[in-house]
C-alpha cells in the first residue's frame, strides 16, 4: 500500500503543489534547472518530505509530494521557499541584482490533495513540460521570414 507509519500512526498524504518564480521570470533553466532541484530535493530530505514526482518548467515547479502528517502543508511551503530562495542566491550572487531583496519565489502557491488519482497527476507532471513546449512553439513570432531571409517588419500587413 501507498501509506507510511510512524509510532502510532498510518498516513497516506500526498500533495500537488505548483509555484513560480516572482513574476513568472523564467529563470529556471540549464544550470540553475539542475541547482534548483538539488536544492529542493536536499529541503525535502532534512524535513522527511518524499518528491514522488518533480518537473522544472521555465516558469513554475510542479512536485507531487508525500508530506508527514505532523508538518502542514503551508510551514513546509513557507520552509521549502524560504530556505530555497536563500540557497539560490548564495550559489548564484547575480540573480540578487536582477531580483533584488532575496525574493525569488511569488507569495502564493497551489495545492491540491491528491487522493486516490495519484497516477494521473504523475503523468500530468511528467507531460507539462511537452504541453508548455508545443504551446510556445505555436505561440512563436517569426521575426525573419523563412523565404526571404530579411527581417519581418511589426506593422507590415500581408
Amino acid at each position: 500500500m501507498d501509506t507510511a507509519s510512524l509510532a502510532h500512526t498510518q498516513w497516506n498524504c500526498k500533495y500537488h503543489i505548483v509555484f513560480a518564480p516572482k513574476y513568472r521570470r523564467q529563470v529556471i533553466y540549464n544550470k540553475i534547472k539542475s541547482d534548483i532541484g538539488k536544492i529542493l530535493r536536499t529541503l525535502c530530505e532534512y524535513k522527511k518530505v518524499e518528491i514522488i514526482e518533480a518537473n522544472a518548467c521555465p516558469d513554475h515547479i510542479h512536485m507531487l509530494v508525500s508530506i508527514p502528517p505532523m508538518i502542514s502543508v503551508s510551514s513546509f511551503m513557507g520552509y521549502l521557499k524560504g530556505k530555497s530562495s536563500l540557497m539560490i542566491f548564495d550559489r548564484h550572487a547575480n540573480l540578487k541584482y536582477k531580483h533584488g531583496n532575496r525574493h525569488f519565489w511569488c507569495r502564493g502557491y497551489y495545492v491540491d490533495t491528491v487522493g486516490r488519482n495519484k497516477k494521473a497527476i504523475e503523468q500530468h507532471i511528467r507531460k507539462q513540460l511537452q504541453e508548455n513546449i508545443a504551446a510556445d512553439q505555436m505561440t512563436l513570432k517569426e521575426y525573419i521570414d523563412p523565404y526571404t531571409g530579411e527581417p519581418v517588419e511589426k506593422n507590415k500587413k500581408k
